[in-house]
């Protein structure tokens, strides 16, 4: 489970808008809290990430150069026409401009959630491998771990043995991700335990995506309302054959 302060006064902190004393009170326990010295860190470099200058577009040099360059007005046009026509050349490039510096925005602000998710999903993971912590339900049979998530959640998730393809079903238990209570599928792989994390999309399907953190593979798509998120210290081909495994 995520440390309470997390959601109560991180961000705070972060802001800078505690008193002294909750400042000093609350940096003493950073001392002691591991989720949220990983969460402040995550933080900084969400703010970090917000001030690369990729993130900010200058006009043109054409443009400039259409905008600064004089010309007289032929006689019969209007000097109101010419204003109209160099208004709607600046109102084209400031579009231009707010439509690219929204596609960059909207691909490095995708690329920063993925990545703080994987990172809570990694934390999980690691959380779940303590002593008593790995698995609620015991069982290779997908028949009895199935039903047990039944009335524990919001959702039913998709529960398959893959014993024949070298991944044996080991159990399952109830986690939590991003705030919410998920369901976490128990897989060997050899002498290597894989977590499957498992909860309702609110998108489209997605294409796998993958990468490492802490020295932990994670590999994640979404599939049939689904989203699916594996992670383990086996090898990387490893988790791909898994997930082509679970997505069929």
């Amino acid at each position: 489970m995520n440390c309470d302060r997390q959601a109560t006064v991180l961000h705070a902190y972060f802001d800078d808008e505690l008193d002294p004393v909750d400042v000093l009170e609350f940096e003493n326990h950073l001392q002691q809290c591991a989720e949220c010295s990983q969460a402040l860190e995550r933080l900084k470099s969400l703010r970090s990430e917000f001030r690369d200058p990729e993130f900010y577009h200058h006009c043109p040099e054409r443009l400039r150069e259409a905008l600064l360059r004089e010309k007289t007005p032929s006689p019969g046009v209007r000097t109101a026409t010419h204003r109209f026509w160099i208004a709607l050349a600046v109102a084209a490039g400031l579009l231009l401009m707010a439509m690219g510096a929204w596609q960059v925005f909207s691909a490095r602000s995708r690329a920063m959630q993925d990545s703080l998710l994987a990172s809570e999903v990694v934390d999980a993971h690691l959380r779940s491998l303590q002593p008593g912590h790995l698995i609620d339900v015991l069982s290779s049979d997908q028949h009895t771990v199935k039903p047990w998530f039944d009335g524990k959640l919001d959702f039913a998730p998709p529960v398959r043995d893959f014993s024949a393809q070298g991944f044996p079903l080991q159990g399952g238990r109830l986690d939590v991700v991003h705030g919410r209570t998920v369901a976490a599928l128990v897989y060997g792989r050899r002498k290597h335990l894989v977590s499957v994390f498992v909860w309702p999309a609110v998108d489209a399907d997605m294409q796998p995506q993958s990468g490492s953190q802490q020295g932990y593979q994670w590999i994640s798509w979404h599939k049939a309302g689904m989203v699916f998120f594996a992670v383990s210290d086996t090898a990387a081909s490893d988790l791909a054959q898994l997930q082509q495994l679970l997505a069929q």
